[in-house]
């Protein structure tokens, strides 16, 4: 058995952790995948195939380099771990449900903010979704899935952007900075709540620490939106809606090509 590490310089998200995953789920010779998102490195265990492997990783385009590669007497035994797949079902849920909250009340309020937060949400199920839903399928489905998921999330963020761009032509009239800064404290609640079950697991096991990091973004998004309110409420100009509007969609656009580069 080698373990073989990898710098990849441009993996900080889920959705890179993700197309790397898919990348080289083809080489039967890899017994296991460690991810180390923080250190942005990607330990390898397998039986050989470090030259297909390596090349794998090299056309993704993520900065990939190899650190080291050595003999290891590790083993690997396959098991399902109920308890986090039950745990990424609950995160999966909480993330869609607040898809629907705020893109109701984003439209209500007039909140691009809460528009583009929601699609963030929705982007985040996808992405749990994608990840539970084709456990044992096919490469063919896995493939089809994940365009479909980049598809949607790019024309999504894309009537948004019209729409943003609508509404800095026409002079709408101002989002209510009370529900963006409402709901968005409720998505950040939720979030932290998502955040509070993953580390629950206390596992080191690559699914769960890409979880933690991607909820660690939404609260960081949420905060935004809810900064944007305020400013809304300040300064009595809706742009700062808009633009942390657009800010959120060029995020899950982002995702969306590297997700289609893959599913190609």
């Amino acid at each position: 058995m080698k373990k073989t590490i990898f710098k990849i310089e441009q993996m900080d998200c889920p959705s890179e952790e993700s197309l790397i995953r898919m990348k080289l789920q083809n080489i039967e010779s890899i017994e296991q995948l460690d991810f180390d998102l923080k250190q942005r490195t990607l330990t390898v265990y397998h039986s050989k195939d470090l030259d297909l492997i390596e090349a794998a990783l090299s056309q993704l385009d993520l900065g990939s380099r190899l650190i080291e590669s050595m003999d290891t007497a590790v083993t690997f035994q396959i098991k399902e771990d109920n308890k986090q797949r039950k745990i990424l079902w609950i995160v999966l849920a909480i993330n869609f449900l607040f898809f629907l909250v705020e893109m109701s009340t984003g439209i209500i309020s007039n909140s691009m903010g809460l528009v583009a937060d929601s699609l963030d949400m929705l982007a985040d199920a996808l992405v749990y979704g994608l990840s539970l839903f084709v456990v044992g399928a096919t490469i063919a489905r896995k493939k089809r899935v994940a365009m479909i998921c980049g598809y949607f999330q790019i024309i999504l963020a894309l009537l948004g952007f019209i729409e943003v761009i609508r509404r800095f032509v026409g002079l709408e009239k101002l989002p209510d900075f009370e529900t963006m800064v409402g709901i968005s404290l409720l998505a950040l609640i939720a979030n932290i709540i998502c955040l509070i079950l993953l580390q629950k697991t206390k596992s080191s096991d690559a699914h769960i620490q890409a979880s933690i990091i991607f909820s660690s973004n939404d609260v960081i998004i949420n905060s935004g939106v809810i900064f944007a309110g305020f400013l809304v409420w300040k300064f009595e100009n809706g742009y700062p809606d808009l633009i942390v509007g657009s800010i959120v969609f060029l995020i899950v656009i982002r995702g969306a090509l590297r997700i289609l580069n893959l599913s190609k």
